[in-house]
């Protein structure tokens, strides 16, 4: 009997540590595609506000990051330089990032 209680011991540690690792890997993925969609559409925001692209700097910040999944929490245009934020998923289990693109200094 106590083989089989440590073996039922064994068996949920080894779950719940399985369970872990894919959570951190999930956030990690999440993170990524976050930092990734911010970055893009902080790139379409600038092109907007150079006027490399026609609309909205903001509109097509947004555009880009729908494309890829994510949303824009904030957009700050300071001259040609544009600062997006972004959200990947949703509640608890959300990832944030911000990215700057413009002329260099």
């Amino acid at each position: 009997m106590v083989g089989v209680a440590t073996g039922v011991g064994a068996l949920a540690v080894t779950a719940v540590l399985a369970l872990g690792v894919t959570a951190v890997g999930a956030a990690s993925v999440r993170s990524a595609r976050a930092a990734g969609a911010a970055d893009a559409a902080a790139l379409a925001a600038a092109d907007a506000v150079i006027g490399a692209v026609s609309g909205d700097p903001c509109g097509r910040a947004a555009e880009v990051a729908r494309a890829v999944g994510a949303s824009v929490v904030s957009c700050d245009l300071d001259g040609f330089v544009a600062t997006v934020q972004v959200a990947v998923g949703g509640g608890a289990f959300a990832a944030v990032a911000r990215a700057r693109a413009g002329p260099p200094p």
